[in-house]
């Protein structure tokens, strides 16, 4: 049988909860973490519910109840709640490789081309040894990012 982490809310943390639940414009998973750590308080009750009863109240499997009461064990209430923070990963280009990108946009396509294609880009950065190695779809999206436009005639 695992551990069960005992729950015990301060009168804030039970309002937050609560309030979260009551507005209806939180995430299903910050409502349901909310709703587990208002059944799991034990400091309400004075008696201890199991995951199992836990589980059974909210809709959820015993074993999320267990993560949710070990999270706010280990790490608090905001993170048991809201779930940690994921900051994704570093940027691929800094911001002068970037422009450096977008300047290469803006010269003539080679000859023989009306515009730049995002394979071209990709395979001229590489060949003027600028940028790093970069995939098609690093040059569309960073293009997509800054509004740049590959060579479309404007005559209108």
């Amino acid at each position: 049988m695992r551990k069960q982490y005992h729950v015990h809310l301060t009168p804030d943390q039970r309002a937050a909860a609560s309030a979260m639940l009551a507005r209806g414009t939180a995430t299903a998973l910050t409502a349901r973490h909310a709703r587990i750590l208002l059944e799991a308080d034990t400091a309400v009750r004075r008696r201890v519910r199991s995951d199992v009863q836990v589980a059974e109240r909210c809709g959820v499997s015993p074993r999320t109840v267990a993560r949710v009461r070990q999270r706010f064990a280990r790490d608090g209430f905001a993170v048991a709640v809201q779930g940690c923070p994921h900051p994704g990963s570093p940027p691929k280009l800094s911001s002068t490789q970037e422009a450096r990108l977008i300047a290469l946009v803006c010269t003539a396509p080679p000859a023989g081309r009306a515009r730049w294609s995002v394979r071209l880009l990709a395979e001229r950065a590489v060949e003027l040894e600028e940028l790093p190695p970069l995939s098609r779809e690093l040059v569309r999206t960073t293009l997509k990012k800054t509004a740049s436009n590959r060579g479309a005639s404007n005559a209108g």
